[in-house]
């Protein structure tokens, strides 16, 4: 049975293939980008089937109108993909405050508006899923992306608190944590101007990694789209849903450690209790 679709961030990436593949097998989407005339061809090839937008997710009032638009020209949107996101490049010290403030509200504050401004429309229609795109980078942190983690911490921790209050309306969340990924995010990267300060600290080798070519991609773009997919399609879908091998292998060495921390210190967390 064919599903209807809300993706922003399509004009390129995983946004942009998880629109075809969607498009391919006779499903409806409402697709937001910046520049809607990258959709074009697509939108020749599917007609009606597909409904772009021009969204900016940094204009709050921008969402909530795409958003009402996407519900009333659709009449039910099934699946909800919160996907429109960059990655800021530099260590902390390096970013400027128009760096710092662009990133939080394009990939953290955007996300939770546009994750606002759907719940009314889905608890009215008896429920749906919002499938919200985080990262490995969302558990896990390396040198040199500061911000970006920020964003993505951050907004995992929104998306848990929110589907324990939404799920008696029918509501449910994915939160997809790809590895690194062999899509244009390298390309849309914001770089901070570096300070030599920084060039023998692990900032900088991953500076040097990145722009080499040497940091390892070895996630593939249809395959993450496709396991999006099929997770979006499930009846109970995990919470999170992680991608890859080296987001497996990066969560999985990074979770172990921390129970292993947090078990070393359970003494201690124990005689913080007031006494009785």
């Amino acid at each position: 049975m064919a599903k209807t679709w809300f993706i922003t961030g399509t004009s390129t990436g995983l946004g942009r293939t998880l629109a075809e593949r969607l498009l391919e097998r006779g499903d409806r989407v409402v697709a937001t980008l910046r520049q809607p005339a990258a959709l074009d061809e697509l939108r020749a090839q599917h007609g009606d089937r597909l409904h772009v937008l021009s969204l900016d997710v940094t204009d709050v009032e921008a969402i909530r109108i795409a958003v009402a638009d996407g519900f009333e020209r659709m009449g039910r949107i099934d699946v909800v993909v919160s996907n429109a996101a960059y990655g800021l490049f530099g260590a902390a010290e390096e970013l400027s405050d128009a760096q710092l403030e662009r990133q939080i509200a394009t990939n953290l504050t955007g996300s939770i508006q546009l994750v606002r401004a759907v719940l009314p429309y889905l608890r009215e229609q008896g429920g749906g899923r919002i499938v919200q795109v985080s990262s490995e980078g969302g558990q896990i942190a390396y040198p040199n992306f500061s911000l970006y983690h920020a964003t993505k911490w951050g907004i995992e921790g929104f998306v848990e608190s929110v589907a324990q209050e939404v799920a008696p309306f029918g509501i449910d969340f994915v939160i997809v944590e790809p590895g690194p990924t062999l899509t244009h995010f390298r390309q849309g990267l914001d770089h901070a101007q570096p300070m030599a300060c920084y060039d023998n600290t692990p900032a900088g080798e991953v500076r040097r990694a990145v722009s080499s070519g040497t940091f390892v991609l070895k996630g593939d773009a249809v395959k993450t789209v496709d396991a999006m997919i099929d997770a979006a399609d499930a009846e109970r879908p995990p919470l999170r849903l992680t991608l890859g091998s080296t987001a497996y292998a990066s969560i999985s060495k990074a979770l172990v450690e921390r129970l292993g921390s947090l078990e070393a210190q359970k003494d201690i967390a124990f005689a913080a209790d007031r006494d009785n």
